[in-house]
């Protein structure tokens, strides 16, 4: 009797396991198809938001505060404390919404600047946007999905 229950047992916890890493990916599935539209207010106007994939698992940094009140390559001054992003290729003005995949918490910022300049970085947010993002408060990077908004 004791030679069935154990496999019995490991069977039961693998299914039960099996069965909740399932159900979490058609939860998390079910998020990602809703928030690609979402509806944004300005001043008392409904504004509808699409958001267009640009690209996945890139690294992100942030400013360092040295470069408060400087001028970005667009011409503005830069602000640590605004929700702003340098990136290579992308027009100036571009709103981007940047997503950590791993809290799945995300923030919009708007391209102001050229760069990042070191080799595998793809955007460099201001300090504030990255810190509302980030899991974890001591690391200068991590990997983020892009995607544009189109209005």
């Amino acid at each position: 009797m004791k030679k069935i229950i154990a496999p019995t047992l490991l069977l039961f916890i693998f299914v039960f396991f099996a069965s909740s890493f399932t159900s979490e990916k058609i939860i998390r599935s079910d998020k990602a198809k809703k928030s690609l539209q979402d509806t944004l207010t300005v001043d008392s106007v409904q504004v509808n938001l699409k958001y267009r994939p640009y690209k996945k698992a890139v690294h992100a940094s942030y400013y360092h505060d040295r470069f408060n009140g400087r001028r970005t390559a667009s011409g503005k001054r830069f602000d640590n404390s605004k929700y702003t992003a340098a990136h290579k290729k992308l027009p100036f003005g571009t709103k981007l919404r940047v997503t950590n995949p791993v809290n799945n918490k995300s923030v919009v910022v708007t391209v102001t600047d050229r760069g990042p300049f070191t080799r595998g970085r793809e955007i460099d947010l201001s300090k504030k946007a990255f810190m509302e993002i980030t899991h974890v408060k001591g690391r200068g990077f991590l990997n983020v999905n892009l995607e544009t908004i189109k209005e």
